[in-house]
This record gives structure tokens, sequence and C-alpha cells, in this order.
């Protein structure tokens, strides 16, 4: 299979289909099966997924947590309103972050921002990293979990901004996965946003067993390709760890040929990443940069849950590498077709 081209994962999306709002139950969000090896396609519910596992099959879950990463300053002297995200700590101790600034051709080296109604944490730009990159310390008299109290305070939930509407108070739940535990993502592995603790319970008794794993979820994800020869595209690094316990279940079940479920592209990401020579799940403590586009031989899962994607992603590619291009660009015509919601509030695609 010849390497395939940017322009190949391009398709006409109504801006109609693009989902503001979750649904109002997590598994009752539409779910698209699309079989492999005939091609078939059935129109679900999420929680019809259930059907599709046996006792001793294993789903593996991103546990990420997403922190109020979205918080709004004022600039000294000015008092201009600045948006600042924040991407990822860099020292604790000095309290050094890295974030992106917007509107960014404002805020240089030197400047101070101050954030609450009174000014209560107050932040100095320390570096500039890209266009809108800035290194940031921040200025606080109290404990560390204060700070990060404080933080969790004045940021708020970041909702990805192709949601045009304002933050409301159900997105700080809806936008965390039911098994969210360890912090550090600035966007949700929305995959896992499907599942509802009624689900868990039923898909627990049927024997299906969990796997957790973490990857941090950093902006990277959203990047837009901006090279024609993919091989040229390079991921933004982000932060993960698989348990012993979690390379074991996973193991097993590849052993007894028992079906194995990545709950989502970071997922497959993070297996993908650590793979021994055997063909088996690794342990893993690190980071990982991984892009995974046609052609790719997949070593860990043999099916995989997954949202709608934006067209020339990097998602996109990753489910087209898993499903095969062709039944990929059906399948999404489909979705079109059949008013499917995409993106992270969106329905899901179960692929065996």
């Amino acid at each position: 299979m010849t390497k395939m081209k940017l322009s190949e994962f391009s398709f006409d999306l109504p801006e109609e289909l693009i989902a503001e709002y979750p649904t109002e139950n997590r598994d009752e969000s539409k779910l698209m099966v699309i079989h492999r090896d005939s091609g078939k396609i059935e129109h679900r519910l999420f929680k019809d997924i259930i059907n599709y596992f046996n006792e001793g099959d294993v789903m593996i879950m991103n546990n990420t947590r997403v922190f109020p990463a979205r918080m709004y300053g004022n600039k000294e002297k000015t008092g201009a309103k600045i948006e600042v995200f924040l991407l990822r700590e860099l020292n604790r101790e000095s309290l050094l972050w890295d974030v992106l600034v917007d509107p960014a051709r404002k805020i240089r080296i030197g400047n101070k921002l101050y954030f609450g109604d009174d000014d209560s944490l107050v932040a100095e730009v320390i570096d500039n990293t890209t266009s809108r990159g800035r290194t940031l310390r921040f200025l606080f008299d109290g404990s560390y979990d204060e700070f990060k109290a404080k933080i969790t305070e004045l940021g708020e939930t970041p909702i990805p901004k192709y949601i045009k509407r304002k933050v409301e108070d159900t997105d700080e739940e809806r936008y965390q996965t039911i098994f969210a535990k360890e912090e550090g993502a600035v966007a949700a592995p929305t995959a896992g946003l499907h599942f509802s603790r009624q689900l868990m319970k039923r898909l627990e008794l049927k024997g299906v067993n969990f796997a957790e794993l973490t990857l941090h979820i950093g902006l990277g994800t959203f990047r837009p390709v901006e090279v024609e020869d993919l091989t040229k595209h390079k991921m933004d690094s982000e932060q993960m760890h698989i348990s012993r316990e979690c390379a074991d279940v996973v193991n097993n079940a590849k052993r007894n040929k028992k079906r194995v479920c990545a709950i989502g592209t970071t997922c497959m990401r993070a297996i993908e990443s650590s793979v021994s020579t055997e063909g088996l799940l690794n342990p893993f403590d690190g980071w990982t940069n991984k892009f995974i586009f046609p052609p790719y031989d997949f070593s860990i899962a043999d099916c995989m849950v997954t949202n709608f994607h934006t067209p020339l992603s990097t998602l996109l590619m990753m489910i087209s590498s898993f499903c095969g291009h062709d039944l990929m660009i059906e399948a999404y015509q489909q979705a079109v077709k059949e008013k499917y919601r995409f993106y992270s509030y969106g329905d899901a695609m179960l692929i065996l």
C-alpha cells in the first residue's frame, strides 16, 4: 500500500452536525458498528455495545482527568482581557507553566497578568515559546495545594473552541468520563464519555474486564496537519503511564484469544507506543509522540470505540489505518447522511 496523502482525509461536514451538547443520557448516543471482515455497517444505540462483548473480553480505558485549563486574566496597566490556556506544569516548586495566550500579540516577556476579581493570583511572562505559547511563573504565597485549589476555582472546563457556546455548569461533569482519576489532560478522551455507571455495571456482570491506563491529552491532538506528506508531520509529546496490572489484564485476554477493545484513539496510541517483541503490552511510564497513519499494523487491540472526527485530523488518519480507508470513507458518508453527531460531544463508532 502506498503512503497516503493529507488530501485523502478530506470530506464535507455540514456545520449542523457538530454537537454543541452531549445527549441527555451518556449511553444513549448513537452507535455505528462497523464489521471490518464483511464491510457491514449497523446503526445502534451506544448501550447496545454490550451485545458485542463476552466474558473475558477486555476494554482498555484512559483514566485521565481534565483539569479546568482555561482561565481569563487582565493585563497590568491596560486591564486588557487575556485568555490563558494552561498546557502543562513545567516546575512544581517555582510554579512554572507552559500556556497559550490569546490575543498573543499583546503579551510580552515581563508582562504581568492578574486573575480573579480580587487579583488574588498573579503571573509573570518569562518566555516566548511559540507565536501563541508563553511560559508563565505564577506568584502565589500559599502552599502548592492552595495554588491548585485557586486554579480550579478560577479556571473553567476547557470544552473545545468549535463548540461555539459558553461553558455551562453541566460541562464540568459531562466533559469528564465517569472513570476519570488522574488529573492532567486539557481535553477529554471523548470515546469514554459514552459510558454510564449502569452500562459499566452491566458489562461487568457479563464478565467483561476493564484495564485502565493514563494518557494526558494535550492540545497537540487538535493541531492541524500542515504537510501533504504525512511522514513529515510531528505529533506533540503526551505523558502516559501503563501499569503492570493493566498490561497483565490485556495480555491475559490476548493469550486466551479474547477480544481486546481500545476505548478511544488515546488508548490506541498509548498501547501501540509500548509493544513487546512478542506483540504483547509492556508497562510504560514516560512520553509518547506516536503518529499512526496508513499503512499501519496494529499489535494489541482487535477492536476500538471512537467518536466521529474532523476532516484532515490525525484522529481520522488513525481510524483509517484501523478500519481500512475505503470502509472509513463509506462509514463517514453514511454518518453524514444519517445525521450522526460529530466531535467531542457527538456519537460513537465501534470498529470490530
